[in-house]
């Protein structure tokens, strides 16, 4: 068994192929994590593996890229197939799958899953796709059904083996290991190895090596833990409100990518805050002018990536706000430790997007602490804050400063002009605030969005009808049109796009416009100051079985046009309210939402050995 140490070297050390060296550096991957580089070496050698890691210590990178790295792009055949407990888990994966595969020509990957309908499946599955990854039921199903072929299998890994067991579904996970050919590398990751989960472990892995992670992750108590889950404001907006509201010292803020580091910096240092950016591309002297500066409290806030703020010892550090969620728990814990050093008490604040969840829950297993929800301070919070703060720098001009020439100038000024002197009070706080006016409109900020049962969402967003072939655009103001690669042949209906929009972009569903689903392709009508993560983000969502890839265009375009399908922003039984069109697009099973839950099938007969 192999006792892990944490000085990793990096991911080119470890002999992965240049495009998916590419893809890591695009995405904010900088060292990896022990469970990769004690798995990607012998993966990548054809051995089997046995590893045991806590959910969250980036399983799924350490054996999605040795596998890449294997892969023959010249067969259309399934070539890898991962197994996972739930349907969640396998959207996670499959997108892990293509993140790391972008720049890998005709790379296919597909998620099969209960829930979904099987025609979706069917008909992707006769497209070919070298990766395969699925929950139990839904394979097996496949496999018996004759439509997914193993025959050119290489390798097959049980992610998450103990939830597989814990959820019944370890007799349909042996059932598939017997179908598969003798020569299939095989890789199982489990977060703890209970006898059953080591016996499945000894019939099929062929002389494993075997990594185990120990759990020993804790966070310091001296810090308070708290995320906000990201709905309503945009991320760079929550965060400049939090600048306003939390009285702090000096703040880390930690994002993924070397490029986010400077975008964030000069986005804040353009709202008023001394920012400066700390990544891996800053020469040695400036990093040491950087954390200088905020010692001495000359910059208040730094941005940086996970690597850049190792060994980063400010105590003056009383925030950090994990603007974008760590790839495992172990840098989690890294960048909290930049806060409440010393003994003394730090601040710890997490956005969590819907779909990073299990992430969430992973960092409070590995942390052995809860992490408490927060609100985002609204529109009036941050104005009563800055009412206080304005009231207090009066008080302090009132004591700190010798006032009696303003004094005089102010009394002459009242008597020749007959004025109120609370006017004059005014007028000179009007001057000294400037052009920026002090408030923020408290209605012209949507509260966030609090968490709504999904069903109820679809359930109010059924579509609308609208006459046939409008051609229109983004016909209200402030909306722009997208196409989303998604349509009727794929069982896509209007509440689909919206509850699954809603939930990844945060979005309440009146702030989501005209849809028009075509054959193949469909239009949806967003907010057109949709920020260009967000878009980006949205373009790897996966509705009913399809990839969104969310691009603008000028709502004219054909989407194949037949019929309905249609979905208007005019309020129920104004026109077109009522019942849904006819032509909405078949009622297929599983087209809800690309956003599923568990596949819970029944268990088969077990092959005679």
């Amino acid at each position: 068994m192999n006792q892990v140490q944490t000085n990793s070297a990096d991911f080119r050390a470890l002999g992965l192929i240049e495009p998916v060296l590419t893809a890591l550096n695009e995405a904010g991957y900088e060292v990896p994590t022990p469970i990769q580089a004690q798995s990607i070496p012998p993966l990548l050698a054809g051995q089997d593996l046995l590893g045991q890691a806590q959910t969250g210590t980036g399983k799924t990178a350490a054996f999605a890229l040795p596998l890449l790295s294997r892969l023959d792009l010249s067969r259309k055949d399934t070539q890898i197939l991962v197994l996972a407990p739930t349907r969640e888990l396998a959207i996670q994966v499959a997108e892990a799958f293509q993140t790391y595969a972008r720049h890998l020509p005709d790379f296919h990957v597909m998620p099969i899953y209960g829930g979904q309908s099987y025609s979706v499946q069917l008909r992707q599955l006769r497209r070919g796709a070298q990766v395969v990854v699925g929950t139990p039921g839904r394979v097996m199903d496949h496999m018996r059904r004759g439509t997914l072929n193993l025959e050119g299998l290489t390798a097959l890994v049980l992610d998450e083996a103990d939830e597989m067991l814990r959820m019944g579904f370890i007799d349909d996970v042996e059932w598939v290991l017997e179908q598969t050919p003798q020569s299939c590398q095989l890789a199982l990751f489990s977060a703890t190895m209970p006898d059953v989960i080591r016996r499945v472990a000894r019939k099929h892995l062929k002389s494993p090596h075997e990594v185990r992670i120990a759990a020993t992750t804790t966070t310091a108590n001296t810090i308070r833990q708290r995320y906000w889950r990201v709905s309503g404001l945009h991320k760079l907006d929550a965060l400049t409100r939090l600048l306003e509201h939390e009285d702090f010292e000096a703040m880390m803020v930690f994002v993924r990518t070397k490029t986010e580091t400077v975008e964030i910096a000069e986005k804040l240092t353009a709202r008023g805050y001394a920012a400066e950016a700390l990544n891996g591309d800053i020469p040695q002297k400036l990093r040491e002018r950087t954390v200088d500066r905020l010692k001495r409290a000359q910059l208040d806030i730094v941005v940086a990536t996970d690597v850049a703020a190792r060994g980063l010892d400010v105590e003056r550090i009383s925030h950090v706000v994990n603007y974008d969620i760590p790839h495992d728990t172990e840098s989690y814990v890294h960048r909290i430790g930049r806060t409440g050093r010393a003994g003394r008490k730090g601040e710890a604040i997490l956005f969590v997007a819907p779909r990073e969840q299990r992430m969430l829950q992973a960092i409070e297993r590995a942390t052995r602490q809860p992490i408490e929800p927060m609100h985002m301070p609204s529109a009036r919070d941050v104005n009563e804050r800055r009412i206080d703060r304005f009231k207090q720098a009066i008080t302090d001009t009132l004591v700190g400063e010798d006032l009696s020439f303003f004094q005089n100038l102010v009394a002459e000024y009242v008597q020749e002009h007959d004025a109120d002197p609370r006017e004059v009070a005014a007028a000179l706080a009007q001057m000294a605030q400037g052009d920026a006016p002090l408030l923020l409109d408290e209605r012209a900020t949507p509260a966030p969005r609090e968490e709504r049962d999904r069903g109820a969402r679809e359930r109010d967003s059924g579509p609308r009808r609208v006459p046939r072939g409008s051609g229109r655009g983004a016909e209200d103001a402030g909306m722009q049109s997208y196409r989303v690669n998604v349509g009727h042949i794929h069982g896509l209906k209007p509440g689909n796009l919206v509850g699954a929009i809603a939930n990844e972009a945060g979005l309440d569903n009146q702030h989501i416009g005209r849809i028009h689903i075509g054959p193949e392709s469909s239009i949806v009508d967003l907010p057109a100051n949709l920020p260009r993560e967000l878009v980006q983000h949205l373009k790897q969502v996966w509705v009913c079985g399809q990839r969104l890839n969310l691009a603008p265009t000028d709502g004219h375009e054909d989407t194949g046009g037949f019929g309905g399908g249609f979905r208007d922003r005019r309020a129920p039984g104004g026109p077109g309210g009522g019942k849904p069109s006819r032509n909405a697009g078949p009622r297929k099973p599983g087209g809800r939402s690309g956003k599923p839950g568990m596949d819970r099938p029944g268990k088969p007969r077990r092959r005679s050995m």
